[in-house]
């Protein structure tokens, strides 16, 4: 297991890092980027004790990756309830909604900042059974230090795109040595199957299994609020703008007011990606002139409520059980990808999207070929899509399709708990 030139310039560089992560930290802390009361956590210093018995680390970088995790966590609960799942991410947003729906069997911790002494610290205190790595954020030295212990490894959910692949071409020797610490990968699909053969992993050690995210549960609710809420709607046609980014909120909010002039009393609820942005989503609105509630408010959408802003966490199935149409944004401008479809159509909401899906490009393909999701790129084309889609016949035929898309999926994560635990076991093979 040898370190290419590239692995070990990036390792002596790491080993001396500290004084910039530092910086690091406090001006993501003075953006409201780290969570002020967990920030050792950052420094690899646990915030609980370490359960005894053995430990299974699962790292997801953010809300997708850590969402996707969450069935399969459920699953290894049940089978080996002596198994305790501690799962790492690196944002606030993700650290919430582990909070809300991580199962018994886990816990949650800030991933450690990629400096030597904060990731030895970590591995130190956790002294972790088996590591897993949900689709593409590899940190070199939490990687190698990782492989120094001799535990098993893989990659889960793997996903390796062609912008990613393009980036990881130029370090392909690092690359390789990097992905050599990895026991076994199960890849999303075969585009990413190939990208990762192509930078050095064997392919006797790739299993394509499919989506991940396609096992996952029906996102939860209280029932009691959806009754509250939807006798409050009453009969005003309603849709959802799910998982805003910055600049799609303008477009949203453009879409509703064309939308609006062939839709009378028509009603908006729009949940932005990123809790630091309620603020100024409201904002925004505000001075287009829409009257809002905010749920943060505990406020209710009244009768002359243009816009109703879903400023919460950990709520999406409760908006997308209540709106029979959804847009689902990551997807209107470059550089995000979209996010998961496979919520909304788990719930029978008819979908949107825009141009912008390549996290998800194969189950976007998939959908697009059954006549399932709608695709939308400019204000007009959105405001255009939610009239037809309010059609209850319109509505009805596309979430019938998406669901059908979507509920095929329990057999990938029936077979990643599989192969998960015979890893863990010692006897994994493909």
């Amino acid at each position: 297991m040898g370190n290419s030139f590239g692995l070990a310039l990036y390792l002596a560089v790491s080993a001396r890092w500290k004084g910039f992560a530092e910086r690091l930290l406090t001006k993501r802390l003075a953006n409201g980027k780290e969570d002020p009361d967990r920030i050792d956590e950052r420094r690899g210093i646990a915030g609980l004790p370490r359960p005894d018995g053995p430990l299974l680390w699962v790292h997801a970088a953010s809300v997708g990756e850590s969402l996707s995790t969450l069935e399969l966590i459920r699953f290894i609960g049940e089978r080996r309830p002596e198994i305790t799942v501690l799962v790492t991410t690196g944002t606030r947003t993700s650290a919430t909604l582990m909070s809300i729906r991580l199962s018994k069997n886990a816990i949650h911790q800030y991933v450690p900042v990629d400096v030597k002494e904060y990731v030895q610290r970590f591995l130190d205190y956790w002294k972790p059974d088996m590591a897993i790595w949900t689709e593409s954020e590899l940190w070199p030295r939490l990687v190698h230090e990782m492989g120094l212990t001799g535990k098993p490894m893989m990659l889960l959910n793997a996903r390796m795109s062609m912008e990613s692949h393009r980036r990881w071409r130029w370090a392909h020797s690092m690359a390789k040595s990097v992905l050599s610490r990895f026991d076994l990968a199960l890849a999303q699909d075969e585009d990413s199957s190939r990208h990762l053969r192509q930078l050095g992993f064997p392919q006797e050690k790739i299993e394509v299994t499919g989506f991940l995210k396609e096992g996952a549960r029906v996102l939860p609710h209280k029932e009691e609020d959806r009754v509250a809420f939807a006798s409050v709607i009453g009969t005003r046609p309603v849709w959802f703008a799910a998982s805003t980014h910055r600049g799609e909120d303008e477009i949203i909010s453009e879409a509703h007011k064309l939308a609006k002039v062939g839709t009378h009393r028509l009603l908006l609820i729009l949940a932005p990606r990123h809790p630091e942005r309620f603020d100024e989503v409201a904002e925004l609105l505000e001075r287009d002139g829409w009257e809002i509630a905010r749920r943060s408010k505990g406020e209710m959408p009244g009768p002359d409520t243009d816009v109703f802003l879903a400023d919460t966490m950990g709520e999406m199935g409760l908006w997308y059980r209540l709106a029979p149409v959804s847009i689902v944004c990551g997807s209107l401008m470059d550089k995000i990808g979209g996010h998961n479809p496979f919520e909304p159509a788990a719930l029978g909401s008819a979908i949107m999207h825009g141009s912008y899906m390549f996290n998800f490009a194969d189950i976007y393909a998939r959908l697009s070929e059954a006549e399932a999701a709608l695709e939308v790129r400019t204000p007009r084309e959105i405001a255009d899509g939610v009239q037809r889609l309010l059609q209850p016949d319109e509505a009805a035929k596309l979430a019938h399709a998406a669901w059908d898309v979507s509920s095929g999926g329990s057999e990938v994560t029936e077979r990643a708990v599989q192969v998960v635990l015979d890893l863990f076991d010692g006897k994994a093979t493909l």
